[in-house]
């Protein structure tokens, strides 16, 4: 543990609530109001542990998961999140959602509601547990995704302060400058001894990449494999593929990438770059070993997913004629 112990609102020897519950305390956005003023209408029913620096969420986490809690609830944005199951991972405590961040991506994937606290405590209530995959890249756990190259770069581009000031903004501002930097050569070694290049990696373990984007469109976060999304090109290429390859049925079906399954694998790069894991970084290397952890993370969510129909709308900023009809009929084979 480090110096920055959480605070908690169990005071004057009042008895622990049911359900601990993590969350930032510094986070500035109406959700995390919204769910600050939530979670004092209910005290009743929790533990508030507010985080003070950059890894306490995941030192709480893991300090409940040692206590023998049986549900740990994280209350905030996928990087809250991902702290929280770094922090819960190999062991029997039950993860609950609710969801405070901007994107919620794996909430979305889980089907835990991302536009009601309300609702998405029911869920907690409900008690329903679902198994799923928890992959590490050079130890770092992960549930949603991991990106090797292009899109870490960009989130290392992007200062808090930007963020700040401009929102969403900021990263496309950050894309813009990466996108006309010279790119890594990277080297994909998969565990049945596929070998690939490119210039940047994405792996996922849900479906979903930043919000509704389905990424990843064969993904299955119970199945021990990752879908493995090779780039090939850099530059505005990249970024043009990407929504027409949304747009009509898959980003794998673009003669500019590289798709397939693994149950682990390996990147080597020309030279240091950065990665990032659920949409936070966690670190630079030229080298990064994906694999599955030995324990499954259980989680408290519905039966199924919630859809996105962010697809039908890009189809109508594309006119592809040549290419539609193959994908199309692509897509409608699977």
């Amino acid at each position: 543990m480090n110096d920055c112990m959480a605070a908690s609102n169990v005071e004057n020897g009042t008895m622990p609530r049911r359900y601990p519950v993590i969350f930032n305390p510094k986070a500035r956005s109406q959700k995390s109001d919204k769910v600050r003023r939530f979670l004092d209408q209910h005290e009743d029913r929790f533990s508030l542990h507010a985080t003070q620096c950059a890894g306490n969420a995941r030192e709480l986490a893991a300090r409940f998961a040692k206590e023998g809690e049986p549900v740990v609830i994280a209350a905030g944005g996928d990087g809250t999140l991902n702290e929280v199951v770094q922090g819960l991972a190999g062991s029997p405590s039950i993860l609950g959602v609710l969801p405070a961040g901007t994107m919620n991506v794996f909430a979305r994937e889980m089907g835990i509601p991302f536009d009601s606290l309300d609702k998405a405590m029911g869920v907690i209530e409900r008690g329903l547990i679902r198994e799923v995959d928890l992959f590490e890249v050079n130890g770092s756990p992960f549930i949603q995704m991991a990106g090797v190259g292009f899109d870490a770069k960009v989130i290392e581009e992007t200062t808090w302060e930007a963020k700040k000031k401009l929102g969403p903004l900021a990263y496309l501002l950050a894309a813009v400058k990466v996108l006309g930097e010279k790119p890594p050569q990277i080297e994909v070694v998969s565990s049945d001894g596929r070998r690939e290049t490119g210039v940047a990696v994405l792996a996922g373990n849900g479906s979903l990449y930043g919000g509704q984007f389905k990424v990843f469109r064969n993904a299955d976060n119970q199945d021990s494999m990752l879908d493995v999304l090779i780039y090939k090109e850099a530059g505005y290429k990249l970024v043009l593929d990407s929504l027409r390859g949304l747009a009509f049925g898959g980003i794998d079906l673009m003669s500019s990438t590289t798709y397939f399954q693994a149950e682990s694998f390996v990147v080597n790069s020309d030279r240091e770059i950065p990665i990032e894991v659920d949409g936070e970084l966690a670190g630079r290397s030229k080298r990064f070993e994906f694999k599955e952890t030995p324990e499954r993370l259980r989680v408290l969510a519905p039966d199924g997913p919630l859809g996105g129909n962010f697809a039908e709308t890009l189809k109508s900023f594309f006119q592809w004629p040549k290419r539609q009809n193959e994908i199309q009929a692509s897509s409608q084979s699977r």
